[in-house]
């Protein structure tokens, strides 16, 4: 098994038929539990790369590997469903859904017992601050309330790696601290290996590696 849990080799992304070059030969490694920041300024590629780690996008060029295993394409509804979790600047929240129901969605395919989906909901919910949030729905919350639910959803499958792609683009400066604590501290104490995709320098500081990417290619 490969010391790094994530590695990208030579990874290239191409649109519109190659004639928009998104990444450029990425080369990559991040270590189990590490917490990583991926910066760079918009159009560098950040969402791209982060896409491609996370299994939503399929790279033009190069290769991907998990635990020293090229990334099976052929599986990889079963990848994300069950290695990865996500978090994204919108939440993606079902609006007529409560936080436990919505924190409950990704246990459907993997979790047949209704009320061990439920316990599991509880506790994850528990984790990120909302146990006394679990029955209100979306619009009764705030921001950071329903990023908060939005992160207990991306751990409910027990994920290996957490992505999430700029999670306090839509929060006052208040809630994005507690989001960003939330998160290292899911790295800490679970060992949730992280990547970030930000370009707010007081975001990237909460992370122990910093990646910048600039035209596509790893900048420093």
């Amino acid at each position: 098994m490969s010391r790094y849990l994530v590695q990208l080799k030579g990874v290239k992304k191409l649109f519109e038929h190659g004639r928009v070059i998104a990444l450029n030969g990425i080369d990559m490694n991040v270590a189990e539990g590490d917490f990583v920041a991926i910066m760079g300024p918009s159009g560098s590629g950040k969402s791209t790369l982060l896409n491609i780690i996370g299994g939503i996008d399929v790279p033009t060029e190069g290769e991907v590997l998990v635990n020293g295993l090229n990334l099976s394409w052929k599986h990889i509804e079963d990848y994300r469903q069950k290695f990865v979790g996500f978090i994204f600047q919108a939440f993606h929240l079902l609006p007529t859904f409560n936080a436990l129901e919505n924190v409950q969605l990704p246990m459907i395919g993997t979790v047949k017992n209704r009320k061990e989906r439920i316990k599991r909901a509880e506790e994850v919910l528990e984790l990120v601050g909302l146990s006394n949030r679990k029955y209100h729905l979306p619009q009764n919350m705030s921001g950071g309330e329903r990023q908060r639910v939005a992160i207990a959803r991306s751990l409910v499958n027990n994920p290996s790696l957490l992505l999430a792609d700029e999670p306090t683009g839509n929060l006052d400066s208040t809630s994005s601290v507690s989001i960003l604590n939330t998160i290292k501290d899911i790295n800490r104490t679970q060992g949730t290996t992280v990547i970030l995709v930000t370009h707010e320098n007081f975001v990237s500081a909460y992370a122990d590696k910093i990646i910048r990417i600039k035209d596509g290619k790893i900048d420093e």
